[in-house]
This record gives structure tokens, C-alpha cells and sequence, in this order.
């Protein structure tokens, strides 16, 4: 059994963005584990640590060195490595040379190809401790870091200056440099609590030391927990519940080494303000969770978190409620200015706002919106007054106050302000709704007003954006154009709604008067729209030759294209299934091969197996006419899998390609009648066996 021991590397710095703090954490154990995989070093587990001044990582049971390789060279083939007289060629010897032996030593491999001369030899493994310093240097320079810094006359660069490293295998510490540090088994505490040096005798003795003699919680998932439940305790003693989002939860615990919960409050006067509001204030500027009643109304309270244990812990409270109240304050006033002005009042103002270059202003796209809200409309069966009203309100609190303090309330507020300024509920609704989904796997519009609306507002930028030529590249989408494409498809599906998006994409792009190909963005915007939706259904459980089935007869709705998969899917556990789609193959290559295009009406036929087929395959036309009328495309392959008994005799039976040119066209018409009926759901010869 080969040796091993604990590793442990921290690296110490000025506090860390708290942002990025978890990204930086994972990044550098995903890039330690990396460089040990690729050097062969075999290890049981790994931990991270971080908090605002440490990322570190606890490496489990690291062996102490390489394990040996064996490693065999092949050398030039036997009929070369001889002269004439016997004596090694010098092809031979130079192979003898290059692997550090004599041409003795060498060995014969023999193969089904021939043989050659051969080298087999032990590669030592390298000690543990001469590699880990370059695996971990490597790993810090390739992590994510946007922008570095460098810092007093040193030319080392991080995203912030660091002060400490300990590197620490089994009782030992590797000496080294990272980031112009070198390297010992002292870590320091908590800034104010313990700010003096702790020794580090054994990696797997950090946490515990850094929690007892440093005051700092190391590991940032425990810290979470920690948080979570201190703040619903604080909540708790003032009649409510925290409201926790993962995200404040997560940038809390990456602000705090030591987290100590802290009770506020403010002037109950500022409840009359919206929830979300005084919510975005708390949470996006102040850092608190707020607090709610049992019926998930807001309190007059908030809970805060220091970063340490004051003596005077009514100072911090009272100093964060002196400056919450400014800033409700200022919400306050945002909230009553903005309202002395309706949202239609504010329609005009969108001509200042540039959408896009090519595209025009906001009142430009507002205005195309409504045309394509109003076609939209008329296909959903939706009311295309409501529709119209909603589009024409819906960018409008981009130009209020609130919106323009806290951005990410647009939508949200023009909800608001149209409930507050009379507007029909479904077009109020509609404009928060408009911008549904706001991320993956959150909730699509539930309105019918509001789906219209998301509908036409997506549609409208995809095809704008792409006909201006800014199609999407790598990792580059400044115009969210890929959330748009999935949102358009999440909100047809999931709500049941058909819609088709040719038609709908072909009127969009007519609203552009700029110069672009047409034809082409819309080939490209469908493609792109469709490469989504690849995705969403292999997501969803489908496999790729199931999807391709079906996108090979070019569906144009969605939802549509779903029931399709659904049945091609419940279709290939048929025991017909693998017989038909083979079959489905063979005749979708005869019908490739045939040098003149099918009729669309069968001859006569010789064989009784045709005539049979023919028979069954006319009968199975009738019957599926009613199923595909009501899109029951599971009833539909079910019924065409009756066919198996009589596709399989026909091809038993029958030579299609038959010297006699009249009859070869009859039964060519046969399997093209036959592989009509079978495309009307999907391409079945697409599914692998």
C-alpha cells in the first residue's frame, strides 16, 4: 500500500469580493484536483474553505509520490534493424542510443502487424512534494479572475494583495513561494479577534483550530447554515420569519468570518411603500434579510449580520437603522414623484432611449411590439385590445424613478404604477410578465395578457437583433439573446399554447425597414430558436435520435413538435418499434436511390404480399386522418405499428427494383405511400436500435 498523507494549502489575503468568493473557491479546487489527476497522484477526497481573507484546501489521503509507470518504446521493425551482414543497422543503434541502452538490452514486440525491436523500462514516480507547488501555482494563475491587481513593488498580480500561504503535507512544510510568499504552517484568525499567528501542526487539524483559537468559521457552507438559522431565531423573537434568498444568503456568509446576527427596525410608515421595494433596498443595498409575518406580509424589521461580537451590540443596530431610513426614505420619495405622471404620459419620452443602432429607439420597438403583440393576440384567442394597451405601456418605467434607482424592479413597478392608475388588471400583470422567464427554470408569464406580451417582446428582439447581424458568438450574448429563444419556447410549452413561429418570425422581420436578407435571418433565428429547443428536450430526458425524428419533418409550433417527441418516445418501446424504424430506413435509401420521383398513386401490384400491404397501408391512411386532426400522434404511431406483419412479408417477398420498370414504379409509389403515412408524425427511421 503506498503511503499518504493530508495536504493542506491557504492562501491569505485582504478581503475577497464576496461575489465572486465561491466561484474563486470551486475554481481553485476544481484546477488542485486537475494538475493531481493529470500527475497521477492518487487522493480519497478533497474539502474547500473560504472566507473573506482565506481560500484553502484540504487534500484527503494524498500519496507521497507518483506511482511507478512502466513505459514501453517501439522501435524500428525487425527487417530494418539488420544490415546485410546481420550486424545491428543504424536505424538499431540510434533507437539503442535515444532510449539510453545498447542494442543487447533491447527487446523483440511481436504483433498480428509484425514485429520490432522494443524498449521496456520504470519510470520512477516523482515525490509528491516537488509537484504540488507547480500544481497550485498553476491553479491560481487560471483562476477566474477579471481584472488582477498588483500591489507595493511586488510584480506578483491577484484579485487582491495577500499576505500568507501555508502549505502543509502530512507534519511537514513544503517550502516554496506562491504569489511571492513563502510558504510555513502559521495561519492567522479572525482581523480583531485573533489577529496573532496559529500554528497549523496537521491539515486535518485547520478547521478546528481556526475555529477555537482564530474565531473564524472556515468553511462557508457551515457558515450558511449558521446564518440561516441565527437569522430565523432573530426573526423569530420579533414576531416573523427571515426571508432568505440563496443568493444575499450566500454574499452574507462571504462577507463573514464570524457572523453575528443583528435585530433592526425602521418607521412603519415606509410599509405603504411595495413589498418589493423596501425588499430590493434591504437585500441589493444594505446587505439585510427582511422580515415577514406568518401571512408573508413585510414587518418594520430587518436582521443584519457583524462580523463580530461587540460588547455594544445596540451601537451596531442603531447605526444600521440610521442608515436604512435615507435610504427608504429616498424609495419613498421616488414612489410619490413618479406617480404624479401615468405611464402613458411617459410613451412619448421612449424616443430618447436607443435601442439598438440599426433598430432604433425604444418607441420603435414599442411600436412593433404592438403589431406583433396584436398578431400574437389573435392566434392565442387573447383580447387584442388588452394585448395593444399592454404593449404600448411596457417600457414605459424604464423612464420613472424607481426604476431608474433600482433597475431591476422594471416590469415589477410598471405593474404597480397601472394597478395604481387604473389600468385593466391583465394589462397591469402583463407588463411585470413581459419579461418571464427571468432566469432559468423560474416561472413562465401565467397570464394571458402577460404570455402574449413575453411572446412579442422576445420574438421582436431576436429578430431584430439577428437582422442587424449580431448573432450571438462563444460565450458573447449582450442581448440575452439565448434566454430569449428558451423563454419563447418555455412559455408555449409549458402553457400549452400553439403558435407558429415561421409565421410568427416572418411578420416579425417585416416591421424592420433597415437593409437585411430576410430569407437568411429567418433561416438563422428558426435555427437558433431550434437549437434551444434541442437542448430543453434532451434536459427534459429525450435522446438525441428521438429529437432528430422529429425535427426531420420540420414542425413549425412547439408545442407541437413536444406531442410529437412524446410520441416517438412512447412509440420506441413498442416491440414493432425496432422492425418498423428499420424497415422505415430501408425504405427511405430505396426511395433516395430511385432515379424518378414516386407517383402518388399505386399501380398494379403482382405479388399478394404488395397487394396485402397495399390493402393495410390504405386502411391505416383512413384511420389515422381523425388522430392527426386531433394532433394524437401516440394514437397515430400505435395505429401505423400495426403495419410490422405486413411491411416485414412485403419485404420478404417482394424485389422492389424488379427489371420491369412499370411494376418497379408501382411498388416504388407503394413505399413512398408507406413512408408518407409514417412522416405525418416524425422520421422513425432516424431511432437508433
Amino acid at each position: 500500500m503506498i503511503a499518504s498523507n493530508h495536504l493542506l494549502f491557504e492562501l491569505g489575503s485582504e478581503e475577497l469580493p464576496p461575489k465572486t468568493l465561491v466561484k474563486l473557491s470551486h475554481a481553485l479546487s476544481d484546477g488542485i484536483t486537475k494538475g493531481l489527476q493529470d500527475a497521477g497522484i492518487p487522493f480519497t477526497g478533497i474539502k474547500t474553505f473560504a472566507t473573506p481573507r482565506r481560500l484553502a484546501v484540504l487534500i484527503e489521503n494524498l500519496s507521497i509520490a507518483q506511482p511507478d509507470k512502466t513505459v514501453e518504446k517501439r522501435g524500428p521493425a525487425i527487417q530494418a534493424a539488420f544490415d546485410s551482414d546481420g550486424a545491428p543497422s543504424k536505424a538499431a543503434a540510434s533507437f539503442a542510443q535515444s532510449c539510453g541502452t545498447t542494442f543487447e538490452h533491447l527487446d523483440r514486440l511481436k504483433t498480428e502487424k509484425g514485429e520490432w525491436l522494443a524498449f521496456t523500462q520504470v519510470v520512477k514516480g516523482q515525490a509528491t512534494e516537488n509537484l504540488i507547488p507547480d500544481i497550485i501555482r498553476q491553479s491560481i494563475a487560471a483562476l477566474p479572475i477579471a481584472k488582477r491587481m498588483r500591489w507595493g513593488s511586488f510584480n506578483t498580480e491577484f484579485v487582491r494583495p495577500v499576505h500568507w500561504a501555508v502549505l502543509l503535507y502530512g507534519d511537514q512544510v513544503i517550502d516554496t513561494e506562491i504569489l511571492g510568499l513563502k510558504t510555513s504552517n502559521t495561519t492567522l484568525g479572525h482581523r480583531f479577534h485573533a489577529p496573532t499567528q496559529l500554528l497549523i501542526n496537521k491539515p486535518e487539524d485547520y478547521q478546528d483550530v481556526l475555529l477555537t483559537q482564530g474565531k473564524v468559521i472556515a468553511d462557508i457552507e457551515q457558515r450558511k447554515e449558521i446564518i440561516r438559522a441565527a437569522a430565523q431565531k432573530a426573526a423569530a423573537a420579533v414576531g416573523g420569519i427571515a426571508h432568505i434568498e440563496d443568493d444575499l444568503l450566500e454574499e452574507i456568509a462571504a462577507l463573514n468570518e464570524w457572523p453575528v446576527p443583528i435585530t433592526g427596525g425602521f418607521d412603519p410608515r415606509y410599509l405603504e411603500l411595495p413589498a418589493e421595494v423596501l425588499i430590493t433596498t434591504m437585500q441589493t443595498n444594505q446587505k439585510y434579510f427582511p422580515v415577514k409575518n406568518t401571512q408573508g406580509g413585510l414587518l418594520a424589521h430587518f436582521i443584519t449580520f457583524s462580523n463580530i461580537e461587540s460588547t455594544r451590540p445596540e451601537s451596531i443596530q442603531q447605526g444600521n437603522e440610521r442608515v436604512v431610513t435615507p435610504r427608504l426614505s429616498d424609495a419613498e420619495f421616488f414612489w410619490n414623484q413618479d406617480r404624479k405622471k401615468t405611464l402613458a404620459d411617459r410613451v412619448d419620452s421612449l424616443s430618447n432611449i436607443v435601442f439598438q443602432e440599426k433598430l432604433g429607439t425604444v418607441a420603435e420597438k414599442t411600436h412593433r411590439v404592438i403589431q406583433l403583440s396584436e398578431f400574437i393576440a389573435e392566434r392565442l384567442n387573447a383580447n387584442v385590445e388588452w394585448a395593444k394597451r399592454a404593449a404600448l405601456l411596457a417600457k414605459t418605467d424604464l423612464m420613472t424613478e424607481m426604476v431608474g434607482e433600482f433597475g431591476n424592479l422594471q416590469g415589477l413597478m410598471g405593474r404597480y404604477y397601472a394597478l395604481v392608475e387604473g389600468e385593466a388588471p391583465e394589462v397591469a400583470w402583463a407588463l411585470e410578465e413581459q419579461y418571464f422567464p427571468k432566469q432559468s427554470g423560474s416561472e413562465t408569464a401565467s397570464t394571458q395578457i402577460g404570455q402574449v406580451l413575453a411572446l412579442a417582446e422576445k420574438i421582436d428582439t431576436l429578430a431584430g437583433i439577428f437582422s442587424a447581424g449580431l448573432i450571438p458568438t462563444g460565450d458573447k450574448d449582450p442581448y440575452a439573446l439565448r434566454r430569449a429563444a428558451l423563454g419563447i419556447l418555455r412559455t408555449l410549452i409549458e402553457n400549452n399554447l400553439t403558435l407558429d413561429l415561421v409565421e410568427a418570425m416572418t411578420f416579425s422581420l417585416s416591421l424592420f425597414t433597415h437593409a437585411f436578407d430576410k430569407a437568411a435571418t429567418q433561416a438563422a433565428v428558426l435555427e437558433f430558436i431550434f437549437d434551444r429547443l434541442k437542448g430543453y428536450c434532451l434536459d427534459k430526458g429525450y435522446s438525441a435520435d428521438e429529437f432528430d425524428a422529429v425535427i426531420s419533418v420540420k414542425p413549425v409550433d412547439p408545442l407541437d413538435f413536444i406531442q410529437r417527441l412524446v410520441a416517438v418516445k412512447a412509440f420506441r418501446q413498442l416491440p414493432e418499434a425496432d422492425s418498423l424504424a428499420a424497415a422505415n430506413k430501408r425504405i427511405r435509401n430505396i426511395l433516395k436511390k430511385s432515379d424518378s420521383q414516386p407517383s402518388n398513386t399505386v399501380g398494379v401490384l403482382v405479388e399478394s404480399a404488395e397487394i396485402q400491404l397495399l390493402e393495410v397501408a390504405s386502411l391505416s391512411g383512413e384511420d389515422i386522418k381523425p388522430l392527426l386532426a386531433e394532433r394524437d400522434y401516440q394514437g397515430t404511431l400505435n395505429r401505423l405499428a400495426q403495419l410490422r406483419g405486413a411491411v416485414d412479408a412485403f419485404f420478404d417477398n417482394v424485389m422492389v427494383m424488379t427489371d420491369d420498370l412499370e411494376l418497379r414504379a408501382h411498388r416504388l409509389a407503394l413505399l413512398n405511400l408507406l413512408s408518407e403515412q409514417f412522416l405525418t408524425c416524425a422520421d422513425i427511421s432516424k431511432l437508433q436500435a
